[in-house]
Parts: structure tokens; sequence; C-alpha cells
């Protein structure tokens, strides 16, 4: 799993550190697992007790499964502030909210007081629905997705504040056009109809009776499917951006310049020319590999000693 995390210090902290933040060893990986069964299994928990009939029938194992949960979340949250060299930055990132939030509802559920605590505890019940966005640290994908609606929040913001420019404009109109009989009221009541028609929703409860009316609504039903591909269109060019910085490199070729190359590529797409200018190329002759070295030593390169080209060359 890729972060941005350092450990807080050798020993225990950076084994510990090892095993819950890393994925390339069999205790991570272990680690891993047990972390996301345990995270679909309260979740399904969270849902089951949602359920009347079977909150009556297992209500007590609900609730034992839920504090069992609350606690060894709790303390593997515990571990990871502890194995890590800044902990407040953790709990300041978007994980390190979804790590509270996950732990939060039932710890406040037994501090609240009152007969009305009921209402707010269900409210807290519901937050533990937030254990699922933990999910994500385990896909690859999900840091992408994140990365890419992160880049898209500002083109997607500035066409929100379009919509509602719109929204206010046809809220403005309808309510000039269409008698208070009808339902428009106000200019807020004539919003609502506005954000209901342009999102093609149509609820009905308030309709235009005028046929200059029903012109405007047909006017912003059109609208809305017209633009409605925009926010798509912006997230999907930077998932799209995001896969292609994943996929490919920006190493320019020394032979013909191109760049955009697989990360895994050893030779340019369009010449052929070897790209690692660290070393060269395998296929050479050791003739030409040597009077690669020594132009390169010539250039003001690092002089590399015999024994140590044959380990930084690469199998041909």
């Amino acid at each position: 799993m890729t972060h941005e995390f350092q450990p807080g210090g050798e020993g225990l902290r950076t084994r510990a550190f090892q095993i819950i933040f890393e994925s390339n060893t069999g205790p991570a990986r272990g680690f891993d697992i047990v972390l996301i069964v345990m995270i679909l299994a309260s979740v399904l928990v969270v849902m089951l007790d949602s359920v009347d009939s079977y909150a009556a029938r297992w209500g007590d194992l609900f609730f034992w499964l839920e504090w069992g949960f609350t606690i060894a979340f709790t303390l593997e949250l515990a571990v990871r502030l502890y194995c890590l060299e800044r902990p407040l930055d953790y709990l300041k990132s978007f994980y390190g909210v979804v790590d509270v939030i996950a732990v939060m509802p039932t710890w406040l559920a037994l501090i609240i007081p009152g007969a009305q605590a009921l209402l707010i505890v269900r409210v807290l019940r519901v937050l533990r629905i937030f254990r699922i966005l933990r999910m994500m640290q385990f896909v690859g994908e999900g840091r992408l997705l994140m990365e890419s609606l992160r880049r898209a929040l500002h083109p997607i913001f500035l066409f929100l504040i379009t919509v509602l420019f719109l929204v206010t404009i046809f809220a403005s109109l309808i309510y000039l056009i269409e008698p208070a009989e009808a339902g428009f009221t106000s200019i807020p009541q004539a919003i609502y109809w506005a954000i209901v028609t342009l999102t093609t929703v149509g609820y009905g409860d308030i309709v235009p009776v005028t046929p200059l009316g029903q012109g405007l609504s047909v006017m912003v039903m059109l609208t809305g499917y017209s633009i409605i591909v925009v926010p798509t269109g912006v997230f999907s060019a930077e998932v799209i951006r995001s896969v292609r910085q994943e996929q490919y490199s920006d190493q320019a070729c020394p032979g013909c310049g191109h760049d955009q190359h697989d990360r895994t590529a050893k030779y340019c797409l369009k010449c052929g020319t070897w790209l690692d200018e660290e070393t060269p190329d395998p296929h050479l002759s050791e003739e030409e590999q040597e009077a690669w070295w020594q132009a390169r030593e010539g250039k003001g390169g690092d002089t590399v000693d015999k024994n140590d080209r044959k380990q930084e060359s690469p199998p041909g």
C-alpha cells in the first residue's frame, strides 16, 4: 500500500509499521486480510442490527459483536499511532478521520445521558457504516480514484456554481410566470422545483399550469440532460490521466526525445533506443559496452570499476 508516513523508531515500532502499513510481506498481507474480514463483518452486523426482527432475536449477540469490533479497531488505531513518527499527521489524514469515526459511536454511546439519548445512539450507529471506507486502503484503484476526485474538485465546483446560477434564473422566471395557486408561492419554492426538474427527477408535487411555464419546464429538462455529462466527463478525464501517470513514465528517449513510455519499457517505442542512460545496452558487444563506459566517464560521469560495471549492467 502506498503511504507517506514514516516509522517512529527502531525495533518494535518499525516491525509494527511494516506489518500495518506495508503489504509486501507475509505478516503484512495476513494483517490486511484479517482487517478486511473484520471490517466487512462489522458492517454486516450494523446492517442486520437495523432489521427489527433480527435485532429482537439476536440483539444481545449483535451488541457483544459490536463491542468486540470496537475494541479491536480501537487497539488497532492505537498501534497505528504508536508506530508512526508523526501520529497527528495520520489523525488529520482521510483514513485517520475514518478510523476515529469507526470507533467513536460505540464509545460515545456510553457517555450520552438522558432518555432522549436513544435517538442520538441511532444516529451514532449509522455512523459505524463508515468503516466500509477503510476498504479503500486495501484497493490500489481506490487511491487512484481518490486522487482523480481531488484533482476534479475545482472544475466540478465551478460546474455546480454554474448550475446554481441556472437554477436561480429558471426559478425566478417560473415564479413570475406561474400563479401562486400552482404552488409557486415564493422563489425558494420555485428553486426547489427548478432543481427537481433540472435533475429530471420530477416528483410532480409542483407543476406549471400555464403553456409558457410548461414550455420553460421542457427547456429546463433538456438543459439538465445536456449538462449531466459535464461532471462525468471531467472525472473520467482525471481518471484516465491518473491511469496514464501510473502506467507511463515521463522519461524522454535519449535518441529521439519521445516520452510517455511504459514504466517497465527498456527500449524506445519509436526508435528502439536503450532508455536507461545509467547503463549500456546489454545487447552491445563487450567492445561497444567498454566504449560506452569510457564515453560516459569522459563526459564527467563517475568512474566505475569494471567489477561494479558488471553488477550495474542489466542481463542481456
